[in-house]
Parts: structure tokens; C-alpha cells; sequence
């Protein structure tokens, strides 16, 4: 593990040191996160007063390597577990196809515009999110104070670790279906992933909820809308849905015991 840190270190301090290198943009180029990052550094240094939120060098390496590690496995195994679902449910995935058709239609493929105007699909991840949270314990924090929550007493300095997998199954925060994989649940309910409702916080919640939330859920919902639409997805070898192994590896990330293994056929027209 050290000598992975050390490695990691290099790694992070190379691409630090690139972007403070960096010759000047062409084209008009944006900068990046890391140059949004490296001018707040800037800002911090130049600013006299006591008072401003201090970023170094160090904080900029934990929050690149926050990016880079969130990143890893987690939309992926999020797309594995939701087609694993729609598979069980075929009639769930039939409705999907057939809001993707009347969105989108058969001449052409999805686009990341089309995203806002697929509601049911926006249910369908949420449901997935719900019963397959990819970090089952998020990430740990630690309290600033003494505090009480509920009559549980919380010293100062101590590793508090939200079980959110717990409550995305617990039945007081749900209902008694709290197993079924029914999308319905969210419709006309307002609860989203930003950390507002505590009944749905697969990305958590507050200051240190994930920073890739917004491009994680563009990119989990345009990789299911593509492949819904441009394909029927079968189990292989006349599986029935219900032979589906749904099985966890418990761990930081939620993975399938079982590799997912699905037969594609081509829908579209063009």
C-alpha cells in the first residue's frame, strides 16, 4: 500500500507540475479541472486575508485522486446492475424502449439532448441505485463535535460510516416492496440523487458528497439509453429471467458475483 501511495504520489505531482508548466492554451482552449484547481492555489496565496479558505498542493492531489479513484468501476458496475434488473423485468425493459421511441425514434441514435425528456428511464436508475448502491458504505467521515443524533451520542474524531445500502432496503424509509425493483415508486415523488432526500444518497450528501455526481449520472443513463435503444438485450442460452444470478461481492464497490452476460440483437432502422 505505501508503495503504491508513492507511486500514486509521482503520478499526481507529474500531472501537478505539467499544468503548471503548461504553455499557453491554443484555439482558446478551457482550462481543465486541474487548472481550475491549480488557480485557486493561486488565488489563496495572493489573497491577505486570514480568513480565506486555504487550498495547497496537498488538498489538490487528494481531490484529483478522489476523481480519478470514483471514477473506476463505478459507472460501469451501475449500467451491469440495471441491465442485470431489466433483464429479471422485461416488461420494465419493453417501457423503457418504448419511451426511447417516442422520444428519440428509430432513424437515429440517442443524444445527450434527448436525456431530460426520458423520465421513466430516470426512474428506472433510481430504482437501481436504490437496491445496488455501487458504495454500499459511501465514503467514511468524521465528526468535527460532540454531538447527538437521534439519542445516539457521537464523541468528537469519530469514523462514521452511512450504511446506504441498509436504507435503501429498510422498509420504515419505503415501504414492504422494499426488494421489488419497481421504478413506479419515484413517479411523482419528489426525491432525487443530490444528497437532498437521505432515502436516496447513493453518491452521498453535503460538502463531501462525490464531485463527479452530475457527470456520473449523464453517463450512466446515456450508456443505458444507447444500448436500450440500438439493441434487444436476451439472456444467453434461453435463460429465464428468474435463473439470473443476483448475487453481491460485498466491498467498497457493489459488484455481481457473476459477470453479466447478455445476447444483443440490432433494433434500429437506419
Amino acid at each position: 500500500m505505501k508503495a503504491f501511495s508513492k507511486s500514486m504520489d509521482k503520478v499526481l505531482e507529474k500531472i501537478i507540475d505539467e499544468h503548471e508548466q503548461d504553455v499557453p492554451r491554443q484555439n482558446n482552449q478551457p482550462n481543465d479541472f486541474v487548472d481550475v484547481l491549480l488557480s485557486l492555489l493561486n488565488d489563496c496565496n495572493d489573497s491577505l486575508d486570514e480568513k480565506a479558505f486555504v487550498i495547497d498542493r496537498t488538498n489538490i492531489k487528494a481531490i484529483i485522486m478522489d476523481m480519478i479513484i470514483a471514477s473506476l468501476d463505478t459507472s460501469s458496475t451501475t449500467v451491469e446492475w440495471t441491465l442485470s434488473e431489466l433483464l429479471r423485468h422485461p416488461h420494465i425493459m419493453k417501457r423503457v424502449q418504448k419511451e426511447l421511441d417516442g422520444v428519440v425514434g428509430r432513424q437515429r441514435m440517442v443524444d445527450e439532448k434527448d436525456l431530460s425528456s426520458l423520465t421513466y428511464l430516470d426512474m428506472v436508475i433510481k430504482e437501481s441505485y436504490r437496491l445496488h448502491p455501487i458504495a454500499p458504505l459511501l465514503a467514511p467521515h468524521e465528526s468535527m463535535e460532540d454531538i447527538t443524533i437521534d439519542g445516539y451520542y457521537i464523541p468528537k474524531k469519530s469514523r462514521v460510516i452511512i450504511n446506504t445500502w441498509a436504507i435503501g432496503r429498510d422498509p420504515n424509509a419505503w415501504s414492504d416492496n422494499v426488494e421489488v425493483f419497481l421504478p413506479e415508486r419515484f413517479k411523482d415523488a419528489n426525491i432525487d440523487m443530490q444528497g437532498h432526500d437521505f432515502r436516496l444518497i447513493p453518491f452521498g450528501s453535503g460538502r463531501r458528497r462525490c464531485p463527479g455526481i452530475q457527470l456520473g449520472l449523464i453517463v450512466v443513463k446515456l450508456i443505458l439509453a444507447q444500448l436500450l435503444h440500438c439493441f434487444d438485450l436476451e439472456l444467453p442460452n434461453g435463460m429465464l429471467p428468474s435463473e439470473l444470478d443476483m448475487r453481491e461481492i460485498f466491498g467498497l464497490a457493489t459488484q455481481r458475483v457473476t459477470p453479466l452476460i447478455v445476447v444483443p440483437t440490432y433494433r434500429l432502422r437506419y
